[in-house]
């Protein structure tokens, strides 16, 4: 039931980003800021929030892969596209267990080897990226 209810959160926190990150991007350009805006302190703790805590779960994702290669893609993936990464990683993860499965499966299987879906979260992410320095 709890792994259930995991992957309906997830897939809820996937489905939002994607949505309101989608909004965002129509309504200006990804790097448009005001100055006003990326100087205010409460931005600035904000950022500070969310990418300590990109690290945090970085960790984790290190304790589950053991390849280099995968680590790397991950942590690209997760600093250029934040928690639809970070989603993404979750559900991958809740979806390699039975719906009986256990979370301790969940959270402690190493997977060993490259990450298809980790690299390709990480292309995305520089194409969007690098789209917005051009644009």
């Amino acid at each position: 039931m709890l792994l259930l209810f995991l992957r309906g959160l997830f897939l809820v926190v996937l489905g939002s980003m994607l949505a309101v990150t989608a909004w965002a991007g129509l309504q200006c350009p990804l790097f448009a800021l005001p100055r006003e805006v990326y100087a205010h302190p409460w931005f600035i703790a904000t950022m500070f929030d969310a990418y300590w805590g990109f690290i945090t779960f970085f960790v984790w994702v290190c304790l589950k892969q053991t390849a280099w290669s995968a680590r790397l893609a991950w942590f690209v993936a997760i600093m250029l596209l934040g928690n639809i990464a970070m989603a993404s990683f979750c559900l991958r993860e809740l979806f390699r267990v039975p719906r009986d499965g256990r979370l301790a499966d969940v959270l402690t299987a190493a997977r060993p080897g490259a990450s298809r879906l980790g690299l390709a979260l990480a292309g995305v992410g520089l194409v969007v990226v690098g789209a917005a320095l051009r644009g």
